[in-house]
Protein backbone atom coordinates (compact mmCIF):
# COMPACT_ATOMS: atom_id res chain seq x y z
CA UNK A 1 0.00 0.00 0.00
CA UNK A 2 3.09 2.22 -0.13
CA UNK A 3 4.10 4.94 -2.59
CA UNK A 4 0.84 6.88 -2.61
CA UNK A 5 -1.64 3.98 -2.40
CA UNK A 6 -2.85 4.31 1.19
CA UNK A 7 -2.92 8.07 1.77
CA UNK A 8 -5.11 10.35 3.87
CA UNK A 9 -8.23 9.89 1.74
CA UNK A 10 -8.30 6.14 2.33
CA UNK A 11 -7.04 6.25 5.92
CA UNK A 12 -9.59 8.87 6.85
CA UNK A 13 -12.45 6.93 5.29
CA UNK A 14 -11.41 3.74 7.10
CA UNK A 15 -11.11 5.59 10.41
CA UNK A 16 -14.60 7.04 9.93
CA UNK A 17 -15.91 3.47 9.94
CA UNK A 18 -14.46 2.74 13.36
CA UNK A 19 -11.46 0.85 11.99
CA UNK A 20 -7.78 1.84 12.08
CA UNK A 21 -6.82 3.98 9.08
CA UNK A 22 -3.19 3.60 8.04
CA UNK A 23 -1.16 6.04 5.98
CA UNK A 24 1.74 4.31 4.20
CA UNK A 25 4.76 6.47 4.91
CA UNK A 26 6.98 5.32 2.03
CA UNK A 27 7.33 7.35 -1.16
CA UNK A 28 4.91 10.17 -0.31
CA UNK A 29 7.36 12.75 -1.65
CA UNK A 30 7.07 11.37 -5.19
CA UNK A 31 5.17 13.63 -7.55
CA UNK A 32 5.80 16.78 -5.52
CA UNK A 33 7.73 19.80 -6.78
CA UNK A 34 10.22 19.57 -3.93
CA UNK A 35 10.99 15.92 -4.73
CA UNK A 36 13.27 16.87 -7.63
CA UNK A 37 15.47 18.96 -5.31
CA UNK A 38 15.26 17.25 -1.93
CA UNK A 39 13.57 13.84 -1.73
CA UNK A 40 14.06 13.52 2.01
CA UNK A 41 12.47 16.87 2.85
CA UNK A 42 9.68 16.18 0.35
CA UNK A 43 8.98 12.89 2.15
CA UNK A 44 8.85 14.62 5.53
CA UNK A 45 6.60 17.43 4.33
CA UNK A 46 4.27 15.05 2.48
CA UNK A 47 3.88 12.70 5.45
CA UNK A 48 3.05 15.62 7.73
CA UNK A 49 0.51 16.88 5.18
CA UNK A 50 -1.17 13.47 4.86
CA UNK A 51 -1.43 13.03 8.64
CA UNK A 52 -2.98 16.45 9.10
CA UNK A 53 -5.36 15.97 6.19
CA UNK A 54 -6.46 12.60 7.56
CA UNK A 55 -7.18 14.33 10.87
CA UNK A 56 -9.35 16.83 9.01
CA UNK A 57 -11.26 13.99 7.37
CA UNK A 58 -11.76 11.90 10.49
CA UNK A 59 -11.79 12.00 14.28
CA UNK A 60 -11.15 8.25 14.29
CA UNK A 61 -7.96 6.24 14.74
CA UNK A 62 -5.20 7.29 12.31
CA UNK A 63 -1.76 5.70 12.16
CA UNK A 64 1.31 5.51 9.96
CA UNK A 65 3.21 2.55 8.54
CA UNK A 66 6.96 3.20 8.31
CA UNK A 67 9.27 0.58 6.81
CA UNK A 68 12.46 -0.17 8.73
CA UNK A 69 14.26 -0.60 5.39
CA UNK A 70 13.93 3.10 4.54
CA UNK A 71 17.07 5.23 4.73
CA UNK A 72 14.95 8.07 6.16
CA UNK A 73 13.18 5.81 8.65
CA UNK A 74 14.14 7.85 11.72
CA UNK A 75 13.00 11.12 10.12
CA UNK A 76 9.58 9.74 9.18
CA UNK A 77 9.04 8.20 12.62
CA UNK A 78 9.92 11.54 14.21
CA UNK A 79 7.25 13.25 12.08
CA UNK A 80 4.67 10.70 13.22
CA UNK A 81 5.81 11.27 16.80
CA UNK A 82 5.55 15.05 16.50
CA UNK A 83 2.08 14.77 15.01
CA UNK A 84 1.08 12.34 17.77
CA UNK A 85 -0.51 9.79 15.45
CA UNK A 86 -2.51 7.10 17.17
CA UNK A 87 -0.06 4.36 16.21
CA UNK A 88 3.06 3.56 14.21
CA UNK A 89 3.17 0.16 12.50
CA UNK A 90 6.63 -0.88 11.40
CA UNK A 91 7.95 -3.84 9.43
CA UNK A 92 10.23 -4.71 6.47
CA UNK A 93 12.87 -5.39 9.08
CA UNK A 94 12.76 -5.47 12.86
CA UNK A 95 12.07 -2.01 14.37
CA UNK A 96 14.43 -2.64 17.27
CA UNK A 97 15.06 1.02 18.08
CA UNK A 98 11.55 2.37 17.39
CA UNK A 99 10.69 3.14 21.05
CA UNK A 100 13.78 5.34 21.28
CA UNK A 101 12.37 7.62 18.58
CA UNK A 102 8.93 8.14 20.11
CA UNK A 103 8.64 10.25 23.26
CA UNK A 104 4.93 11.00 23.40
CA UNK A 105 2.69 8.77 25.53
CA UNK A 106 -0.21 8.70 23.07
CA UNK A 107 1.28 6.93 20.05
CA UNK A 108 1.07 3.13 20.16
CA UNK A 109 3.94 1.12 18.69
CA UNK A 110 3.08 -1.95 16.59
CA UNK A 111 5.83 -4.08 15.03
CA UNK A 112 4.95 -6.19 11.97
CA UNK A 113 6.58 -9.62 12.01
CA UNK A 114 6.31 -12.96 10.22
CA UNK A 115 7.47 -15.52 12.80
CA UNK A 116 7.37 -16.40 16.48
CA UNK A 117 11.15 -16.03 16.58
CA UNK A 118 10.90 -12.43 15.38
CA UNK A 119 8.19 -11.74 17.97
CA UNK A 120 10.42 -13.09 20.74
CA UNK A 121 13.37 -11.00 19.59
CA UNK A 122 11.22 -7.84 19.45
CA UNK A 123 9.73 -8.35 22.89
CA UNK A 124 13.07 -9.10 24.56
CA UNK A 125 14.88 -6.24 22.83
CA UNK A 126 12.28 -3.61 23.68
CA UNK A 127 12.07 -4.83 27.28
CA UNK A 128 15.84 -4.73 27.76
CA UNK A 129 16.58 -1.46 25.99
CA UNK A 130 13.46 0.60 26.69
CA UNK A 131 11.45 -1.29 29.34
CA UNK A 132 8.69 -1.19 26.73
CA UNK A 133 6.23 -3.84 25.56
CA UNK A 134 4.79 -3.66 22.02
CA UNK A 135 1.30 -2.17 22.18
CA UNK A 136 0.26 -4.82 19.63
CA UNK A 137 1.90 -7.12 17.10
CA UNK A 138 0.84 -7.65 13.50
CA UNK A 139 1.53 -11.16 12.21
CA UNK A 140 1.80 -10.92 8.43
CA UNK A 141 1.60 -14.21 6.57
CA UNK A 142 2.84 -15.35 3.15
CA UNK A 143 -0.37 -14.47 1.27
CA UNK A 144 0.09 -10.73 1.80
CA UNK A 145 0.86 -8.24 -0.93
CA UNK A 146 4.01 -6.23 -1.44
CA UNK A 147 7.33 -7.14 0.13
CA UNK A 148 7.18 -10.30 2.22
CA UNK A 149 9.19 -11.41 5.23
CA UNK A 150 9.87 -14.90 3.92
CA UNK A 151 12.43 -16.60 1.73
CA UNK A 152 11.34 -16.91 -1.87
CA UNK A 153 11.38 -20.73 -1.77
CA UNK A 154 9.02 -20.66 1.22
CA UNK A 155 6.45 -18.77 -0.84
CA UNK A 156 6.28 -21.28 -3.67
CA UNK A 157 4.89 -24.80 -3.87
CA UNK A 158 2.79 -26.77 -1.43
CA UNK A 159 4.95 -26.22 1.65
CA UNK A 160 4.17 -22.54 2.08
CA UNK A 161 3.70 -21.61 5.77
CA UNK A 162 0.11 -21.02 6.84
CA UNK A 163 -0.90 -17.78 8.52
CA UNK A 164 -2.97 -19.77 11.02
CA UNK A 165 0.10 -21.67 12.21
CA UNK A 166 2.35 -18.60 12.38
CA UNK A 167 -0.35 -16.63 14.16
CA UNK A 168 -0.89 -19.35 16.77
CA UNK A 169 2.83 -19.55 17.52
CA UNK A 170 3.13 -15.76 17.88
CA UNK A 171 0.04 -15.67 20.11
CA UNK A 172 1.74 -18.22 22.39
CA UNK A 173 4.80 -15.98 22.63
CA UNK A 174 2.58 -13.05 23.57
CA UNK A 175 0.69 -15.07 26.18
CA UNK A 176 3.88 -16.47 27.68
CA UNK A 177 5.20 -12.93 27.97
CA UNK A 178 2.01 -11.84 29.73
CA UNK A 179 2.18 -14.83 32.08
CA UNK A 180 5.64 -13.63 33.11
CA UNK A 181 4.05 -10.48 34.52
CA UNK A 182 4.26 -8.20 31.49
CA UNK A 183 1.43 -6.24 29.84
CA UNK A 184 -0.90 -8.04 27.45
CA UNK A 185 0.06 -7.77 23.78
CA UNK A 186 -2.90 -7.88 21.34
CA UNK A 187 -2.03 -9.90 18.23
CA UNK A 188 -3.37 -8.91 14.80
CA UNK A 189 -3.56 -11.31 11.85
CA UNK A 190 -2.80 -10.12 8.30
CA UNK A 191 -1.95 -11.49 4.88
CA UNK A 192 -4.71 -13.22 2.94
CA UNK A 193 -7.53 -11.96 5.16
CA UNK A 194 -10.23 -11.13 2.61
CA UNK A 195 -13.73 -11.23 4.09
CA UNK A 196 -15.79 -11.54 7.25
CA UNK A 197 -15.39 -15.30 7.32
CA UNK A 198 -11.62 -14.89 7.46
CA UNK A 199 -11.99 -12.28 10.17
CA UNK A 200 -14.21 -14.54 12.27
CA UNK A 201 -11.76 -17.43 11.88
CA UNK A 202 -8.87 -15.43 13.31
CA UNK A 203 -10.96 -13.86 16.04
CA UNK A 204 -11.83 -17.38 17.16
CA UNK A 205 -8.14 -18.26 17.14
CA UNK A 206 -7.51 -15.40 19.54
CA UNK A 207 -6.78 -12.43 17.28
CA UNK A 208 -7.65 -9.00 18.62
CA UNK A 209 -8.08 -7.65 15.08
CA UNK A 210 -7.20 -8.34 11.47
CA UNK A 211 -5.21 -6.35 8.94
CA UNK A 212 -6.63 -5.97 5.42
CA UNK A 213 -5.25 -4.16 2.38
CA UNK A 214 -6.03 -5.57 -1.08
CA UNK A 215 -9.79 -5.03 -1.03
CA UNK A 216 -9.35 -1.44 0.07
CA UNK A 217 -7.46 -0.55 -3.11
CA UNK A 218 -10.70 -1.14 -5.03
CA UNK A 219 -12.56 1.63 -3.22
CA UNK A 220 -13.57 5.07 -4.42
CA UNK A 221 -11.64 6.62 -1.54
CA UNK A 222 -8.30 5.03 -2.46
CA UNK A 223 -6.23 7.73 -4.19
CA UNK A 224 -4.56 5.62 -6.90
CA UNK A 225 -5.43 6.13 -10.56
CA UNK A 226 -8.40 4.36 -12.10
CA UNK A 227 -6.05 2.22 -14.24
CA UNK A 228 -4.56 0.74 -11.06
CA UNK A 229 -7.99 -0.23 -9.73
CA UNK A 230 -9.14 -1.62 -13.06
CA UNK A 231 -6.06 -3.85 -13.20
CA UNK A 232 -7.17 -5.30 -9.87
CA UNK A 233 -10.62 -6.00 -11.26
CA UNK A 234 -9.24 -7.66 -14.41
CA UNK A 235 -6.67 -9.84 -12.63
CA UNK A 236 -7.18 -13.53 -11.95
CA UNK A 237 -5.68 -15.55 -9.12
CA UNK A 238 -2.84 -16.79 -11.32
CA UNK A 239 -1.84 -13.22 -12.19
CA UNK A 240 -0.56 -12.66 -8.63
CA UNK A 241 3.08 -13.77 -8.81
CA UNK A 242 6.17 -13.69 -6.63
CA UNK A 243 8.82 -11.31 -7.91
CA UNK A 244 12.36 -10.65 -6.76
CA UNK A 245 12.59 -7.03 -5.68
CA UNK A 246 15.78 -4.96 -6.04
CA UNK A 247 15.70 -4.50 -2.25
CA UNK A 248 16.56 -8.17 -1.77
CA UNK A 249 13.13 -9.36 -0.68
CA UNK A 250 10.48 -11.37 -2.51
CA UNK A 251 7.20 -9.60 -3.19
CA UNK A 252 3.75 -10.35 -4.58
CA UNK A 253 2.63 -8.32 -7.58
CA UNK A 254 0.41 -8.55 -10.64
CA UNK A 255 2.12 -9.98 -13.72
CA UNK A 256 1.94 -7.14 -16.23
CA UNK A 257 4.22 -6.13 -19.09
CA UNK A 258 6.80 -4.64 -16.72
CA UNK A 259 6.99 -7.81 -14.61
CA UNK A 260 7.28 -9.95 -17.76
CA UNK A 261 10.31 -7.92 -18.86
CA UNK A 262 11.93 -8.24 -15.44
CA UNK A 263 11.27 -11.99 -15.37
CA UNK A 264 13.18 -12.24 -18.68
CA UNK A 265 16.16 -10.51 -17.10
CA UNK A 266 15.65 -7.08 -18.63
CA UNK A 267 17.31 -4.07 -17.00
CA UNK A 268 15.04 -1.03 -16.91
CA UNK A 269 17.13 2.16 -17.18
CA UNK A 270 16.79 4.69 -14.38
CA UNK A 271 18.71 7.40 -12.55
CA UNK A 272 18.97 7.13 -8.76
CA UNK A 273 19.42 10.56 -7.17
CA UNK A 274 18.92 9.18 -3.67
CA UNK A 275 19.03 5.74 -2.12
CA UNK A 276 15.63 5.46 -0.47
CA UNK A 277 16.05 1.84 0.72
CA UNK A 278 19.01 0.60 2.75
CA UNK A 279 19.25 -2.76 1.00
CA UNK A 280 19.01 -1.45 -2.57
CA UNK A 281 22.26 -1.11 -4.53
CA UNK A 282 21.61 1.35 -7.38
CA UNK A 283 24.68 0.11 -9.25
CA UNK A 284 23.29 -3.41 -9.63
CA UNK A 285 19.51 -3.12 -9.25
CA UNK A 286 17.72 -4.01 -12.52
CA UNK A 287 15.09 -1.32 -11.99
CA UNK A 288 13.97 1.29 -9.47
CA UNK A 289 11.25 -0.21 -7.30
CA UNK A 290 10.15 3.21 -6.02
CA UNK A 291 9.75 4.66 -9.51
CA UNK A 292 7.91 1.53 -10.66
CA UNK A 293 5.48 1.81 -7.75
CA UNK A 294 4.94 5.53 -8.35
CA UNK A 295 4.11 4.74 -11.98
CA UNK A 296 1.45 2.36 -10.70
CA UNK A 297 -0.15 4.95 -8.44
CA UNK A 298 -0.42 7.48 -11.25
CA UNK A 299 -1.89 4.94 -13.68
CA UNK A 300 1.06 3.97 -15.90
CA UNK A 301 0.47 0.30 -15.06
CA UNK A 302 2.42 -1.12 -18.01
CA UNK A 303 5.60 0.43 -16.64
CA UNK A 304 4.95 -0.37 -13.03
CA UNK A 305 5.11 -2.79 -10.16
CA UNK A 306 1.53 -3.22 -8.97
CA UNK A 307 1.64 -4.94 -5.60
CA UNK A 308 -1.34 -7.04 -4.52
CA UNK A 309 -2.38 -9.73 -2.08
CA UNK A 310 -2.98 -13.33 -3.11
CA UNK A 311 -6.75 -12.73 -3.22
CA UNK A 312 -6.64 -10.03 -5.88
CA UNK A 313 -8.51 -12.35 -8.27
CA UNK A 314 -11.53 -12.21 -5.96
CA UNK A 315 -11.86 -8.42 -6.21
CA UNK A 316 -14.67 -7.74 -8.69
CA UNK A 317 -16.01 -4.23 -8.04
CA UNK A 318 -15.13 -0.79 -6.77
CA UNK A 319 -17.10 0.21 -3.70
CA UNK A 320 -17.19 2.86 -0.99
CA UNK A 321 -15.14 2.11 2.12
CA UNK A 322 -18.21 2.32 4.35
CA UNK A 323 -20.07 -0.28 2.29
CA UNK A 324 -17.05 -2.57 2.28
CA UNK A 325 -16.58 -2.34 6.05
CA UNK A 326 -20.30 -2.91 6.62
CA UNK A 327 -20.19 -6.02 4.45
CA UNK A 328 -17.12 -7.44 6.18
CA UNK A 329 -18.45 -6.77 9.66
CA UNK A 330 -21.90 -8.23 8.92
CA UNK A 331 -20.35 -11.36 7.48
CA UNK A 332 -17.99 -11.72 10.46
CA UNK A 333 -20.84 -11.30 12.92
CA UNK A 334 -22.90 -13.88 11.08
CA UNK A 335 -20.02 -16.35 11.30
CA UNK A 336 -19.41 -15.65 14.98
CA UNK A 337 -23.09 -16.18 15.76
CA UNK A 338 -22.87 -19.73 14.44
CA UNK A 339 -22.12 -22.50 16.96
CA UNK A 340 -18.39 -23.18 17.08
Amino acid sequence: MGVRVSTSSLAGAVANCGAMGTIAGVGLGYGTALNEKDYYQASIDSLRFEIRRARELSKGVIGVNVMVALTNYDDLVKVANEEKVDYIASGAGLPLHLPGLVDNKHTKLIPIISSAQAASIMIRAWKKRFNKTPDAIVVEGPLAGGHLGFKRDDLLGDHRPKLEDIFTSVLKVAKDNEAAGNPRIPVIAGGGVFDGKDMAKFLRLGASAVQMATRFVATFECSVAEEFKQLYLKSKAEDAVIITSPVGMPGRAIRNEFVRQVEKGAKIPYECRYQCLRSCDPTTAPYCIAKAMFNAARGDVDNAIVFCGSNVGRVNKIVHVQDLVNEIMAEAQSELDKPS
